[in-house]
């Protein structure tokens, strides 16, 4: 598109402007005019001074040549890189997450409360929130936040999160997290917050033990924010142990409970009811006052084969352990994902960094294996191909120009200028707080070709002049310190 733009604009808009506003060296210049070109006249005046001193002491300028080359080495190691710049597109999704014995109802009362102060954000324009549904942990939930547009708030959606995480952290047994919704997003796997780093291992046992310590550590990091885990394995289970003797002696059959029990509990469905425009079923369960808790087993009556009710607990006792709520995989192996956001100023280079440090202090056994997913996955492999982006881009632009002037020299000559561009876009990251990003890439691939073509003019401009014969051939030990210094 940006060549396009440029094709266009030196076809059509730029000789209409010359005809427009080049005039002829007698004719009446204006002030302004007269003042620009003095100040251009300095700067180049100062220009042939410095290059006149650079051409005296080329072995300084050599080194200075290799120092920069140096300084932006250095520069991309120190510069916090990141992915995809983070967007503030109006939304905000959330995940709720209870405590894993948490009861549906006592979910939902949560679930208000988080909405309840969502919506007391200034910033807040709408906010949808649900709990439960098909294949999901009766202890999770999912927000949906509408912000308002960006002229009539302040904060951005980033802000916004971080203004409410003390407020959303008042409220016990159940923890939101939020996260901006990004355009960009790679990877399909929903988790609590924006990245992912998972553990993976063959030995179940290995996998629940490291997961919560990773978790702990994970939490401690200064980059990271909102750490959140998909680990359910502290659920709470009741199991009905049945004292078959006793059982046998009132003439009840393990079937007769399992269908009493089903009965109350289990939702039947024992009928429909047709109505003239729709029909409605009838479902069989206790009454809600009776399902809050397990103690109301001991109110259930199974009836034995003479018609008496027989209490359930007169030839049965109820049993709590802990059992998973789901077990996530990856592949075929058991999986844990801790998810994380960044915290405000931090960048995602800095994140992985302190992950990974931390994956080497934990010791992990062969058994357990740590790896990034989705978008940090994807920032990984970027990042290790970046500078061969950068050096393949070099290249072709050696080739193209050793082509274009047939010569092994005069290319050098043109990319010598790159360095010191290269630090100056490296150090305008820096000033501004950016991340060494794709965009910012992109950027540095614009600026090797804006730079790479001012190079080639002033060698045009350098060969002109030695075919007409105004300026003689340098000489070999002069060229070198010419070209370093070359203007960007």
């Amino acid at each position: 598109m940006a060549i396009a733009v440029s094709l266009a604009v030196s076809l059509t808009t730029t000789p209409m402007m010359c005809a427009r506003f080049l005039k002829s060296k007698d004719a009446e210049r204006g002030r302004l005019v007269r003042l620009t070109e003095r100040a251009f006249g300095a700067l180049a005046s100062l220009y042939a001074r410095s290059l006149r001193w650079v051409l005296r002491h080329p072995r300084l300028t050599a080194a200075a040549t290799i120092l920069t080359i140096g300084l932006n080495v250095y520069l991309f190691i120190i510069v916090p890189k990141g992915f995809f710049p983070q967007q503030d597109v109006g939304r905000i999704v959330g995940s709720i997450q209870g405590d894993q014995d948490i009861s549906f109802p006592a979910m939902s009362a949560k679930m208000s409360e988080f909405a309840k102060t969502v919506s007391s954000d200034p910033d807040a324009s709408a906010v949808v929130a649900f709990t439960g549904g098909s294949g999901n942990p009766t202890n999770t939930g999912r927000m949906f936040v509408s912000l308002k547009p960006l002229g009539e708030r302040k904060a951005s959606a980033d802000q916004v999160i971080d203004r409410l995480r003390g407020k959303l952290a008042r409220v016990p047994g159940a923890a939101l997290f939020l996260q901006a919704v990004q355009d960009l997003r790679i990877g399909g796997r929903m988790s609590n917050a924006q990245y992912q780093y998972t553990l993976q291992s063959n030995d179940l046992a290995d996998l629940n033990r490291f997961a919560p310590r990773m978790l702990a550590k994970l939490r401690e990091l200064r980059p990271l924010r909102d750490v959140a885990t998909d680990q359910q394995n502290r659920g709470l289970m009741a199991s009905l142990v049945i004292d078959r003797d006793t059982a046998s002696r009132f003439g009840i059959l393990p079937q007769t409970i399992d269908e009493t029990l089903y009965d109350a509990f289990g939702q039947r469905q024992v009928s429909t009811i047709f109505a003239p425009l729709n029909q409605y079923r009838v479902v069989l369960e206790v009454a809600p006052a009776f399902k809050q808790d397990p103690d109301a087993l001991k109110s259930v009556y199974v009836k034995s084969p003479a018609g008496a009710q027989v209490p359930l607990d007169a030839f049965a006792r109820f049993v709590s352990r802990s059992t998973p709520l789901a077990i996530a995989h990856q592949g075929q192996f058991p999986a844990v994902t801790l998810s994380f956001n960044l915290a405000l100023g931090a960048s995602l280079s800095e994140a992985v960094s302190a992950i990974q440090a931390a994956e080497r202090e934990m010791g992990f056994p062969p058994s357990v294996r740590g790896s990034f997913q989705g978008t940090a996955l994807a920032f990984q492999a970027s990042l290790a191909n970046q500078p061969l982006l950068i050096l393949a881009a070099l290249i072709a632009v050696y080739i193209v120009l050793g082509v274009l002037y047939e010569s092994f020299v005069h290319p050098i000559t043109i990319l010598s200028t790159l360095p010191s561009a290269g630090v100056g876009a490296i150090l305008a990251l820096l000033l501004f707080r950016l991340d060494l990003d794709i965009i910012a890439l992109i950027g540095i691939i614009l600026l090797i070709g804006i730079v790479k073509k001012n190079a080639i003019m002033m060698i045009d401009f350098a060969l002109d002049a030695e075919r007409r014969g105004d300026k003689p051939r340098p000489r070999p030990s002069t060229r070198p310190a010419c070209s370093a210094f070359a203007p960007s």
